[in-house]
């Protein structure tokens, strides 16, 4: 009987780039085997479950000739649905009140000659000079139709607090926005409200796309 000797030394010490391939293979298919048994014990688990029972109750009424009523209840899920957002309604706004507007600012303090100048032809100085003219007469007008006052009576760079439910029209939140009121911050800007206004009538007739009518001098 012969006796065969085992030589340890052409056992592979090392892997080379077949032998990880064949592992990476294994490995491969090893997973996608538990993937399919997971997929199979899941669908037989859904299989599984009961359907909603039809209860059938029979009542029998006692009268000649027999009669038999059958009510069948059957469980129906119920699919509850959020309530439609409401549609947002535009308001139509005449354009007379605006145009108005821009016309007694012309008349006061030049304003749309001012803007519709060009401002690269004159020096700062003279830019200045114009600035404080217009300055004066929007002031004058903005003062003798609005009344305006500020949203917020805090102090500018102070800390404040919106509470929740704030009313989000009167303040514009800026910055990191994480979260639920109350909201903690910096104020910036008081901002501006107009409490009333007391523009003039317009006549009858009066068209008021004319801002200001052309001046010709006889």
């Amino acid at each position: 009987m012969k006796n065969y000797a085992i030589d340890l030394s052409l056992i592979p010490t090392t892997f080379d780039l077949w032998h990880v391939y064949l592992i990476a293979a294994v490995l491969v298919l090893a997973l996608l085997l538990i993937i399919l048994l997971l997929a199979m014990v899941i669908g037989m688990a859904r299989r599984a479950k009961k359907r909603p029972a039809e209860i059938i109750k029979t009542v029998e009424v006692p009268s000649e000739p027999e009669v038999k009523i059958v009510e069948k209840i059957v469980e129906v899920e119920k699919i509850v649905q959020a309530p439609a957002p409401e549609p947002i309604v535009l308001k139509e706004s005449s354009p007379d009140a605006a145009l108005q507007l821009l016309g007694l600012l012309q008349k006061e303090a030049r304003f749309i000659d001012f803007i519709k100048e060009d401002a690269g032809a004159y020096s700062d100085a003279e830019i200045g000079v114009a600035a404080r003219v217009v300055h004066e007469g929007c002031n004058k007008t903005i003062n003798e139709y609005f009344t305006l006052e500020t949203v917020r009576t805090d102090q500018e760079g102070s800390k404040v607090t919106l509470a929740k439910g704030f009313d989000a029209s009167e303040v514009r939140l800026t910055g990191n926005i994480v979260g639920q009121a109350p909201f903690t911050g910096r104020l910036i800007h008081k901002g501006w409200k107009v409490t009333d206004i007391r523009l003039p009538k317009l006549t009858a007739g009066h068209n008021a796309n004319i801002i200001a009518p052309a001046e010709v001098e006889l």
